[in-house]
């Protein structure tokens, strides 16, 4: 298992922390936009939007976090 897949798996059940200790020392696209789910549900909107920006993405407040994290699935699958 993808250390990317690992990540998801946390935040799917929830477990930020855990996420952020994988996700925080990666350097990819992907990393960064877990990395920016991660302070998302931390709560952290500021230094999420910084994630985003390193990921070239837009943070959209109205898309649920399991939607992307399916979005990050379908990324990974590729």
């Amino acid at each position: 298992m993808s250390e990317h897949q690992t990540a998801i798996d946390h935040l799917s059940r929830g477990e930020w922390e855990a996420a952020h200790e994988i996700v925080q020392n990666m350097e990819d696209p992907i990393a960064y936009w877990l990395h920016a789910l991660v302070h998302r549900l931390e709560g952290d909107v500021d230094n999420a939007r910084y994630w985003y920006r390193r990921a070239k993405r837009t943070f959209d407040p109205a898309l649920s976090v399991p939607d992307e994290l399916a979005m990050l699935m379908a990324q990974i699958e590729r």
